[in-house]
């Protein structure tokens, strides 16, 4: 928890000092073409900086540059102790520099400041670390072979590797890939959102610092139809990896096809059910887990428990507790350290937001919390937490990914409604049961179709679990040892002796 006021951080955010170039071959630089866009604050509408605009020419010198360095051996033929070691450095150098990220963080993306300090720039560095101290501990195999053959089951880094990181956790959702890519000896091209490029800009210069060769990590800010779809096509990008919307995903499979068939690993959409039995062991804590996981990072997050399904015979008990926690989740300034709901990421995310919050009414459900624009005469774009009841699982505002602080509140009678119900979506990322029979649980878990299923309790796990989609959330897992099934490949030596 920070110890700093609004004050200062508001005196900090007027002191800031704030780099908008690229990052290629360890040095910042202007795009090719000069371009740049504005980066504007949703905290206020506040310019922050000009912003390099890269694109296909851009790609081709990090790619070039990229391929240079792997095949140099300068870091991807390193010994694995001594790439951990400067892993580790890279997450100290974040700690260290805490708050000028976690500012930038907030400043860029409107998520409270608080959350930023205290949760995504840690959790940067925890990632970092995590994979960095895994490296030297992965051990390859020898297969059972004849007496007189040997056969090598190796791991080998893949090669050039692209990142596309989504706005709404700019640096955490970076880390994650950062963490096994690097240790991994690959060469990174990371591009952020342009919603959000200003900690992956900065993070850059670290890696050079803590003894990460140059060329090994290059940022190229920008567009997704220009930079963006400039090195999904590259044909000397190897894997492209990436998390954002469902729609894009889909893209990325096809300039793979249409390219080199690089290897491109997904995290997408989520429309996550939040499913309460009747039994649920503590009605309060699950009441309390619903409203913050609708209403933290101000809905914006994958695995957001948008869809809340209550079992009839405890609605008209419950919905009352959702709706006085939701309380405690107020927007305001996300400067000021007791703000729990910041500003969405820009006007187009609010009035993306808004659009399905009229939806909502247009098919008949019933607004119960909510369901406005606050905050205006700030200059930033702020929504009110907000609550439907009466939702079928048809409804639009059921099925598709909103990435704003809405909820759903669904009805069903027996677990296999409840279950029919949750799996009812194009999606698969994230579910919770809340119950206080064993075998309900267990047996409700293995009947859902998502990557991770929480029990009596929502958003659980650490590094140590992997974290992915089934359908059309996507493919491959992000954090754990399985994530680094996605930045190497498997090679068999067989030899005769």
């Amino acid at each position: 928890m920070t110890t700093l006021t609004h004050a200062d951080w508001a005196q900090r955010a007027q002191d800031l000092k704030i780099e908008g170039r690229a990052f290629i071959n360890g040095e910042y630089t202007d795009a090719a073409s000069g371009s740049t866009f504005d980066c504007i604050s949703p905290v206020d509408g506040r310019f922050l900086a000009h912003v390099a605009s890269c694109d296909a020419a851009d790609a081709q010198r990090a790619v070039e540059n990229a391929r240079a360095t792997f095949n140099s051996g300068v870091w991807s033929r390193l010994a694995p102790a001594k790439r951990k070691a400067a892993m580790l450095r890279f997450a100290e150098l974040i700690n260290e520099n805490v708050e000028e990220l976690a500012l930038l963080e907030t400043l860029d993306m409107g998520k409270p400041i608080s959350d930023s300090y205290g949760i995504d720039i840690p959790g940067s560095a925890q990632a970092l670390s995590w994979s960095g101290e895994a490296i030297d501990k992965l051990y390859d195999e020898v297969a059972p072979t004849p007496h007189d053959q040997l056969g090598l089951v190796t791991r080998e880094p893949i090669g050039v590797v692209t990142a596309i990181v989504p706005w709404n956790f700019p640096l955490l959702m970076a880390s994650w890939k950062l963490g096994p890519a690097l240790s991994s000896g690959n060469s990174v091209i990371l591009k952020p959102s342009e919603k959000s490029p200003l900690t992956a800009i900065r993070v850059a210069q670290l890696a050079i610092e803590a003894g990460i060769p140059a060329g090994v990590l290059n940022v190229l800010p920008g567009y997704g139809h220009t930079v963006g779809k400039a090195l999904a096509l590259h044909m000397d990008v190897d894997t492209a990896v990436f998390t954002g919307s469902t729609k894009i995903a889909k893209q990325l499979l096809i300039y793979a096809g249409e390219s080199n068939m690089k290897r491109v690993w997904l995290e997408a959409g989520g429309k996550s059910p939040n499913i309460v039995f009747a039994d649920a062991p503590d009605l309060q804590a699950a009441a309390e887990s619903a409203a913050s996981a609708i209403a933290f990072n101000q809905g914006e997050v994958c695995t957001a428990g948008s869809r809340l399904l209550v079992e009839r015979s405890i609605k008209d008990k419950f919905l009352p507790m959702v709706i006085d926690a939701l309380k405690a989740w107020k927007p305001g300034n996300p400067l000021d350290p007791a703000t729990t709901v910041g500003a969405l990421v820009d006007t187009q995310q609010m009035n993306t937001v808004l659009s399905y919050i009229e939806a909502g009414h247009s098919d008949g459900a019933k607004l119960v919390v909510g369901g406005k624009r606050i905050l205006q005469e700030t200059g930033g774009t702020y929504v009110e937490p907000t609550i439907f009841d009466g939702v079928t699982n048809a409804m639009k505002i059921a099925q598709e990914e909103i990435f704003g602080p809405v909820l759903s509140v669904l009805t069903f009678d027996s677990a296999e409604e409840a279950i029919q119900i949750a799996n009812d979506t194009p999606y698969g990322l994230a579910a919770a049961v809340w119950t206080a029979d064993l075998s309900k649980a267990h047996l409700t878990a293995k009947a859902l179709r998502a990557g991770s299923v929480w029990v009596n309790q929502y958003d659980g796990g650490d590094m140590t679990a992997p974290f992915g989609g089934f359908k059309q959330s996507g493919n491959g897992r992000d954090k754990s040892l399985h994530a680094f099934d996605k930045y190497t490949e498997l090679k068999a030596t067989w030899i005769k002796l």
